[in-house]
């Protein structure tokens, strides 16, 4: 995939006044009138997923569900009552690919990638949880699938319709706070256990289907800690705080100064194992300057770790939030999205134009539909999104070591030892 737009889509982009994003150049392949149902299949119901197949059902029909766990997909099949159970995607749509139009992804992040691109070259528009992917390769392969398949795509990085966030951005990018050269972001994550030793093994439920829920991850026997929620704090199958909130966090800043292809990244962690995240980390991204901005230093807290208050004003920082810091002004958020902000030099936010969203769901509904893509499409926005924010992961794995980064060939020049993050090994039966 071309790590630079095209004339094409670079005129498309430069044309929508303070939009700040790349629209593709693609329609969908096939799309659906207003007229007819869009016919979804949700994997993965329960948590996120509830609200997501809760989304499609608003928006069309659901003719299929699948869970790993029986008590969840029973719950679900209570208000889906014409939709067909199933246990494994791969079954879903051996069975059903004919019937179905679009697919709602909203599993541990370890099978985001296998489930979504599954469907994608089944020819379905897809809507994937975030972090779009469990690693680098994913999120770059599954932008490359969904460009080549076009299909409509939208990462559940919701706070990205918001029109606080993008009026943050268009305030940024019109230059409110000048040259923008340092950036910190933080958040109260994890709330769930990290750091520690595995659980002891324990006999797998009736209702919990293991092999389905590990996927491509590599087999370890089943243990109370690991479903429904605290595999976030595993390597096999989470990406940590970072994965789990950057891509809400980190989204303002992302949008406002299209920190793309970090060129290095660094971390200071509490002490792990490898196999748990750390109980807290500090990453430092570092971006070359590009032709819309300078160089930008951005750092990342979590597990408690918060910035100097001198950097907010004086301000203690809330459990989350950003701070952009240019050499005008400072834009602070005290929020997970960035959309409630203020510049703390006092001055009154100017006005600018930024594109309002129907809704973050909608928007992937109408892109299905034939019309503009979503915001956080795969190939223009989630995949490079998702890129930045797992190559902090990198750092936390080699903890202390500068990353040194070769975007355009997903490629840790001076680490061979991460390679393994970059690109894990899937288990048999699996695959991209």
């Amino acid at each position: 995939m071309p790590r630079k737009p095209d004339r094409r889509t670079f005129l498309q982009t430069t044309a929508a006044a303070g939009v700040g994003f790349w629209v593709s150049g693609s329609a969908p392949a096939v799309s659906r009138s207003a007229n007819e149902k869009i016919r979804f299949a949700c994997v993965g119901v329960g948590g996120k997923g509830s609200s997501d197949s809760g989304d499609a059902f608003n928006n069309g029909d659901i003719v299929a569900i699948c869970d790993i766990d029986d008590k969840t997909l029973d719950g679900a099949s209570k208000k889906f009552t014409t939709a067909k159970k199933f246990n494994d995607y791969r079954k879903m749509f051996d069975e059903m690919a004919g019937s179905i139009d679009a697919v709602t992804v909203s599993t541990p992040d370890h099978t985001h990638a296998v489930v979504s691109a599954m469907g994608m070259r089944l020819g379905k528009h897809c809507f994937t949880q975030k972090p779009l992917t469990h690693s680098l390769h994913e999120a770059r392969t599954l932008a490359e699938i969904a460009r080549e398949n076009k299909v409509a795509t939208q990462m559940g990085n919701q706070g990205t319709s918001e029109a606080g966030v993008r009026r943050a951005a268009a305030v940024v990018q019109a230059g409110a706070l000048g040259n923008v050269k340092e950036v910190h972001v933080w958040t109260n994550r994890p709330i769930w256990p990290q750091g520690g030793e595995r659980p002891k093994e324990e006999p797998v439920p009736s209702h919990v289907h293991w092999e389905e829920f590990l996927g491509p991850a590599p087999y370890r026997p089943y243990a109370n800690g690991y479903h429904p929620f605290a595999w976030r704090g595993w390597w096999d199958f989470g990406t940590g705080a970072l994965g789990d909130m950057a891509c809400h966090t980190m989204n303002m800043a992302f949008m406002a100064l299209d920190l793309r292809d970090p060129i290095s990244v660094v971390a200071k962690t509490a002490e792990h194992n490898k196999d748990s995240y750390p109980k807290w980390s500090i990453i430092t991204y570092q971006f070359a300057a590009n032709e819309k901005r300078p160089e930008v230093k951005l750092t990342w807290y979590d597990g408690g770790e918060l910035p100097d208050s001198a950097l907010l004003g004086g301000e203690q920082a809330k459990e989350s939030g950003s701070v952009l810091i240019g050499d005008k002004d400072t834009l602070y958020s005290p929020s997970d999205y960035g959309a409630a902000f203020k510049l703390l030099s006092g001055a009154e936010v100017p006005e600018v134009e930024f594109v309002k969203s129907p809704g973050h769901f909608e928007e992937w509904v109408q892109a299905i539909r034939g019309g503009a893509p979503a915001r956080s499409n795969f190939p223009d926005y989630a995949g490079p999104l998702t890129e930045t924010v797992l190559l902090g992961n990198l750092a936390v794995y080699a903890s202390g070591k500068k990353i040194e980064w070769d975007a355009e060939n997903l490629t840790a020049t001076n680490a061979p030892e991460v390679a393994k993050i970059v690109k894990p090994d899937y288990r048999e039966g699996y695959s991209l």
